[in-house]
């Protein structure tokens, strides 16, 4: 059995009595029950060590254990004061990622989830933009105010114990966010009626819901946001800080990405498994009959299922994470190997201490917001940041209308797209930087170059969109009896049509309805599982075909075929866009850890993630929510007294700004990465000049003596 400590001291320092008393130890081992003969050797020595050390101390001796054997301690594995020999084989690295790989991954599922039945919650129950920002912004604005305390504390402190209670906090928070489903699903207080063109007709489209379970839903992801936000900041400042403790420096982009693809995973499996649960949106250009209706509530009332899976996923890591010591087997090794290689600037603080109070954190926080290259570098990664979030949040309401899917295929076609493109960039950029060996200078060269290369992939992107179908109201206007930019026409006027309810509707004339309503549709019948419709006034003109009883059809549902065949071309297209794009994200933060100080790394990833935050995601859902509004071409009013949302976009508004956004922030990337470079450049010589004057003038002096 190996030792559990990584430094001993010289067997000089040890008194004769010590040796006494390891036989006597011995002696009484053989002695015990079965049981107890499962704890290691390794531990009795440390408790002999402990006795002995008290002893010298009364006698006035000096301990000779020092601070640094304690930061270096490899324990053994197990829990508490359970340690089983059979499990010792289990404590290195590779076991430790498996647990954490499948947490992060967990939490990423998570992610995708809120994200999804946020936008589902917001069509349906027509928030109000403080609601809104709450329920999207809580986890960014709370995680970014513990962030630099959790990195500051936790990285001095056993970091596997923070992640096994982070492996707590996401289990509790996903079981939060399922509560307001468990407890009583989102029964409406009204239901849409399909909107028939009726002479004499009453309609109720106030489709709120119902305000106990809106007060249980925002309040439970509220408190779940800020609980996620807690248990994130742990997983990923100290998950990223012991990686790169317990690996060799070439090898920790490997793991890194490793790290950063299991997030993706998850964040893109969420949108495959749960894109049937926002089946017949609001925003679906496509009927919705009565029973679709109902049993899209049932299906909504489904969603704790989902989130109470990733709870006892979460949660099975929870022990296997209790188990880890302090530093994983090999890693005081590693360490010492790692100190025969200084940083290139330090700026005289690397042997500095910094004591666990606030005066020495804000110390510390000054000493690297003095640093240029490292504010360079977070700005990189905040930029960055938004990119992929036009990518997750802003791609599968692009689908939906550029290419007239529905929006749970264009929900799956995102998650497709995020899984191997996200996931495959994060790892592919970590193994190439890994294999190549990079130095500081040539990672920043790699960010820059896959840098331009994403962005020459989303020029293209801006010319793959689909021409806009002719729309009555909108771009047609109802053959000369209307007015664009107003739905009702002679032909409608009698229908009292209201436009709170989009089912868009195509003609025999190949133009698009806003509902059978607004096309003067009197009569429907279900032929074949689907909607027909008849008598429609305000249709005119087209082929007219009969069905099996020998009646007219006028219109069908759902939008007219644009015949755009471009989509596989759109895929291809933004999949290598977000491949090079995600590229970066692995060298940039092997950079931060690679240019401030060991005592530092902890405290300069969580002072990276506040301007990530301040810069990146929090202002990043505002941005592109500004750009869908700017978009929009048509949005319903009436709804509950309120201005309802878009229903009808401009196509190339649409294109334009996704890419002038999303290239915008890669502009600025190269921009920051080009200004560290040149910073770090020019620094890292400066130093080198500093450090080799005293070194000759060293020999001079020597010479002299002589």
């Amino acid at each position: 059995m190996p030792d559990a400590l990584a430094e001993v001291e010289p067997k000089a320092a040890q008194p004769q009595r010590g040796k006494n008393t390891l036989a006597v130890e011995a002696e009484k081992g053989k002695k015990k029950s079965r049981l107890l003969r499962t704890v290691p050797a390794s531990l009795i020595k440390f408790g002999a060590f402990q006795n002995q050390n008290r002893e010298n101390v009364q006698a006035g001796a000096t301990p000779p254990v020092t601070k640094k054997t304690k930061e270096n301690l490899e324990g053994p594995c197990g829990l508490g004061c359970i340690v089983i020999p059979s499990c010792q084989r289990l404590n290195n690295f590779h076991c430790f990622l498996f647990f954490y790989s499948l947490l992060i991954t967990s939490q990423g599922i998570v992610f995708g989830l809120v994200d999804l039945s946020i936008d589902t919650f917001e069509k349906e129950s027509h928030l109000n933009n403080v609601e809104n920002l709450l329920l999207s912004l809580t986890y960014d604005i709370s995680s970014c105010l513990i962030v630099v305390f959790i990195a500051y504390y936790g990285g001095r402190g056993n970091i596997p114990r923070w992640i096994t209670f982070s492996s707590f906090l996401v289990g509790f928070g996903s079981l939060l966010f399922a509560f307001p489903y468990f407890s009583g699903g989102n029964d409406r207080a009204s239901v849409d009626i399909e909107g028939i063109c009726q002479e004499m007709k009453t309609i109720k489209v106030c489709n709120k819901a119902v305000p106990s379970f809106q007060a249980k839903y925002v309040t439970s992801f509220i408190l779940g946001q800020i609980v996620q936000g807690v248990a994130g900041m742990s997983l990923y400042i100290l998950g990223t800080v012991f990686i790169d403790n317990s690996v060799a420096t070439h090898s920790a982009g490997i793991y890194l990405g490793i790290m950063e693809a299991s997030v993706v995973l998850g964040y893109s499996l969420s949108y495959v498994i749960a894109a049937s649960l926002t089946r017949g949106t609001e925003n679906s250009i496509f009927a919705i009959s009565f029973d679709d209706s109902d049993e899209h509530q049932r299906q909504l009332r489904n969603w704790w299922i989902y989130f109470g899976l990733v709870s006892l996923i979460a949660w099975s890591t929870l022990i296997p994470l209790s188990c880890f010591p302090r530093s994983v087997r090999g890693t005081a090794k590693i360490k010492a190997e790692k100190r025969k290689h200084p940083h290139p600037f330090d700026g005289g603080i690397k042997d500095q201490e910094f004591r666990p109070n606030i005066k020495d954190l804000f110390a510390t926080l000054w000493v690297l917001l003095k640093n240029p290259v490292f504010i360079c570098l977070a700005l990189t990664k905040a930029s960055e940041s938004l990119v992929f979030i036009g990518a997750s949040e802003y791609l599968p309401v692009y689908i939906e209308n550029q290419f007239l899917l529905k929006y749970s295929t264009a929900t799956k076609i995102a998650g497709f797209v995020l899984l191997p493109g996200g996931g495959l960039g994060q790892l592919l950029g970590g193994i190439i930087v890994s294999t190549l060996r990079l130095s500081c200078k040539a990672l920043m060269r790699f960010v820059m170059v896959t840098s331009v290369i994403s962005l020459t992939f989303f020029g293209f992107v801006i010319f793959v969109h689909c021409n806009p179908i002719p729309l009555a109201g909108i771009n047609e206007d109802y053959a000369g009896t209307g007015q664009l930019g107003n739905l009702t026409a002679p032909c409608n006027s009698h229908c009292k049509c209201s436009s709170s309810f989009y089912s868009a509707i195509c003609g025999r004339d190949n133009i698009g309805y806003f509902s059978p309503c607004f096309a003067g549709c009197t009569q429907s019948k279900k032929l074949n599982h689907q909607q027909a419709y008849y008598n429609c006034s305000c249709i005119k003109e087209g082929l007219t075909t009969s069905d099996d009883q020998g009646d007219f059809i006028d219109a069908r549902p759902g939008a007219c075929d644009a015949k755009c065949y471009k989509l596989p071309l759109f895929i291809a297209f933004i999949f290598s866009t977000i491949l090079f794009s995600v590229f970066s994200g692995i060298p940039c933060t092997l950079t931060i850890l690679r240019i401030v100080s060991d005592n530092h790394r902890s405290l300069a990833l969580g002072l990276t993630y506040v301007i990530l935050r301040m810069f990146g995601t929090i202002p990043g859902p505002i941005l592109f929510k500004m750009a869908g509004n700017t978009s929009c071409i048509f949005r319903g009013t009436e709804y509950c007294g309120k201005t309802g949302r878009c229903w009808i976009y401009n196509k190339k508004k649409m294109a334009y700004f996704m890419v002038g956004i999303c290239s915008v922030c890669k502009v600025f990337t190269i921009f920051f990465t080009a200004i560290a470079f040149c910073l770090y450049k020019c620094l890292s010589k400066e130093d080198s000049d500093i450090l080799s004057i005293p070194v000759k003038n060293l020999k001079v002096k020597k010479k002299g003596k002589n």
